[in-house]
């Protein structure tokens, strides 16, 4: 099964840190009541399996919604839960905070809106991650016999948006150098050599493991080859 997740940054105060966090997510629970068809329906929003672990905090974000099906010529809304595993790192010596989601994009953006406002009311502590372009070339460069995809944009060819190559050992073609002076890299695919995983990467912080793999390793790949790289 793919595994996929979305890294944030967390603009914190200079006294936040992880306990701070946790005391503010425990036992966090909202109920929202609708009326459908004369049916009263409550859904919640809550998060679970809170814990401390080293440097990290994790925990599960549960939210149930309303599944808009068609069902014998009528529609109905029917109520599902998903949940979404999450967590933070603290990283001390750069004093910052990186929140990952383990959801696709947009349902990752949504929870780190809905976290932003548990912890600070507001939307907008909460902020899409960054990649520099020469350090994501340079990430790519160390993996330069296991690189299967790579996405360009920001490309300067009139009337051309992105590029793309396919295939092994991009890095060695002449190709790669010259999409390289017309564009910057936003998205590669390849093995990972210390995991050994095929991960996809963006640049805005969005991460695919197309190998197999369980929840843990995506965590500690995250951990150990992505959030540096911020």
């Amino acid at each position: 099964m793919v595994l996929a997740g979305k890294l944030f940054l967390v603009e914190v105060d200079v006294d936040a840190d992880l306990h701070t966090i946790a005391a503010k997510l425990k036992g966090f629970k909202s109920e929202e009541k609708l009326k459908d068809n004369d049916k009263d329906i409550s859904l919640i929003t809550e998060i679970k399996d809170l814990h401390l672990t080293g440097d990290s905090l994790h925990g599960t974000f549960i939210q149930d919604q309303l599944l808009d099906v068609y069902h014998h010529g009528e529609r109905v809304h029917i109520p599902t839960t998903s949940e979404a595993p999450f967590f933070f790192v603290e990283q001390k010596q750069k004093g910052r905070i990186v929140l990952t989601v383990m959801e696709k994009k947009a349902r990752a953006n949504n929870i780190a809106n809905q976290l932003s406002k548990i912890l600070f009311i507001t939307t907008g502590k909460i902020v899409e991650v960054g990649i520099e372009p020469a350090r994501f070339v340079r990430f790519h460069e160390d993996n330069f016999e296991d690189t299967k995809v790579i996405f360009f944009d920001d490309v300067n060819l009139p009337n051309i948006k992105k590029l793309s190559l396919y295939g092994s050992a991009l890095g060695d073609t002449s190709l790669y150098v010259d999409h390289l002076k017309h564009g910057k890299i936003w998205y590669i695919v390849l093995r990972s050599k210390r995991h050994g995983t095929v991960v996809g990467v963006t640049r805005n912080g969005v991460v695919t493991i197309f190998s197999k793999a369980k929840k843990e390793d995506f965590i500690d790949y995250v951990k150990d080859e992505i959030i540096g790289l911020i």
